[in-house]
């Protein structure tokens, strides 16, 4: 082979690699749709409020890759708060899908976290009636029912590390400062079409 062609083609593999590689990290650092959430705890949810104690809510999608993330992430901000708040994590299982389809590692790994309670939300409703749309949403509401905070706990998607949405769940726990109660969520859509 001639060097020119040579030349030529390794310049065609940089080009596709510099090409993917930007394009993974576009992706990885678009936020998903943030939650419409509810500014009171929705009557209509099967799922309890704490009345003593902030209710922490994970809304995530089974099969989203992102959602690891997410789950490692709860795995230290539940260490982090010692048993200050209550927390479930809701995995959405989309209507006719087969039996067993939420039954994935991520719903296994968020099991296995001290104190947090898992559901599965039949058709989406729980999802629904809190406003989230994206795989790692988390919501927090006072013990009156009051939201707290809503965002995400990862700093991109499928991304441990350090990062704000954590940051501000602990200090509106641990000093009850609500300056910052937003923050970017990373996931898959909730509703979308991950099988």
């Amino acid at each position: 082979m001639k060097p020119v062609w040579l030349a030529l083609l390794f310049c065609a593999w940089a080009f596709g690699l510099s090409f993917g590689m930007t394009r993974l990290v576009r992706y990885e650092g678009v936020a998903g749709t943030p939650a419409r959430a509810p500014d009171s705890w929705p009557e209509q949810t099967s799922l309890p409020l704490d009345a003593a104690r902030p209710t922490l809510v994970m809304f995530a999608h089974p099969r989203c890759p992102c959602t690891r993330a997410s789950i490692g992430e709860l795995a230290i901000l539940v260490s982090k708060l010692q048993g200050k708040v209550t927390t479930h994590v809701v995995f959405a299982k989309p209507a006719g899908t087969a039996p067993g389809w939420e039954q994935t590692d991520q719903l296994t790994g968020a099991a296995r976290i001290p104190g947090v309670e898992v559901h599965v939300d039949a058709g989406g409703r729980s999802a629904e009636r809190f406003g989230a749309r994206t795989s790692g949403q988390v919501l927090l509401y006072s013990p009156s029912g009051r939201l707290l905070f809503s965002g995400g706990i990862t700093g991109a998607r499928s991304h441990m590390g350090d990062n704000a949405g954590l940051d501000r769940i602990v200090s509106i726990v641990r000093t009850g400062d609500e300056s910052r109660r937003t923050s970017a969520v990373f996931g898959c859509p909730i509703f979308g079409e991950k099988s």
